[in-house]
């Protein structure tokens, strides 16, 4: 089984996403966040796989 979360920096004043690697340079400007996988968020709208929708 692999891995639902990733780690990928995003700097705080944009809000773009930016390497790990730059976001360990620059630790006042940025963070470093776990982000679900494709297939791993949240998916509040859509029906539960394999289940009856509501």
């Amino acid at each position: 089984m692999g891995k639902k979360t990733h780690r990928s920096g995003r700097d705080s004043k944009t809000g773009q996403f930016i390497t790990v690697k730059e976001a360990e340079r620059r630790p006042s400007t940025t963070t470093i966040e776990r982000v679900p996988n494709p297939g791993y968020g949240d998916t509040k709208d859509d029906p539960p796989k394999g289940g009856k929708p509501k």
